[in-house]
């Protein structure tokens, strides 16, 4: 199905741009959200009536858009999940999560702003993008931990896929088999068993 975006549509194209897309997406994203028309005729000659206001305010909300995005770029926030000693985390962050996570730092932001690729699932420090406008994006950083201490550790750039202790007692356990075994020794060749003979 051709379209006519009302809007700059990421991966999509640009405002009045005239596109081809699978009819799903057209019916249940582009024209439910009103992000587009369908390309007919009437619908092109509505567009171009209706083009200057529709840049007016996509001007507006794109200067309101960035006064945001600059409160919001660089914001850290930390999410606390119970997770295995190798970090696997038990279930997942999703961007439920992170919305409502700067909702709790007093920023409002939809669902759908947040873009995640998949779900995070082990704990750790990561990048995430936050499009508060079609035209407007910014990042915000997403940190993952067993605990408030531990996001702290990460933060600082810390090691925290092994456990400290684990840590020692690898090291204690290959300094002991130094002592034990001499990579330097010579091993003698074992003679290979003489072959039985065959009864003729």
């Amino acid at each position: 199905m051709e379209v006519i975006l009302l809007e700059r549509v990421a991966k999509l194209g640009q405002m009045g741009e005239v596109v081809r897309v699978k009819d799903g997406f057209a019916r249940n994203f582009l024209l439910k959200r009103g992000k587009a028309l369908r390309a007919t005729e009437a619908n092109r000659a509505k567009y171009d009536g209706m083009k200057a206001e529709l840049e007016a305010n996509n001007i507006q909300a794109k200067g309101e858009a960035s006064k945001v995005a600059e409160k919001i770029n660089g914001r850290e926030i930390v999410i606390i999940r119970q997770a295995s000693e190798s970090g696997q985390l038990f279930g997942s962050v999703s961007v439920r999560d992170i919305a409502d996570a700067l909702a709790a730092d007093g920023v409002t932001v939809s669902r759908a702003q947040v873009w995640l690729d998949s779900p995070i699932k082990v704990i750790g420090k990561q990048k995430v993008t936050i499009a508060v406008h079609p035209e407007v994006e910014t990042s915000i950083s997403v940190t993952v931990a067993r605990s408030a201490d531990e996001a702290e550790r990460i933060k600082r750039g810390e090691d925290i896929s092994t456990r400290r202790e684990d840590q020692d007692a690898a090291a204690e356990a290959l300094a002991a088999a130094g002592e034990f075994f001499d990579p330097e020794a010579q091993h003698d060749d074992a003679e290979p068993a003489p072959a039985a003979e065959e009864d003729k």
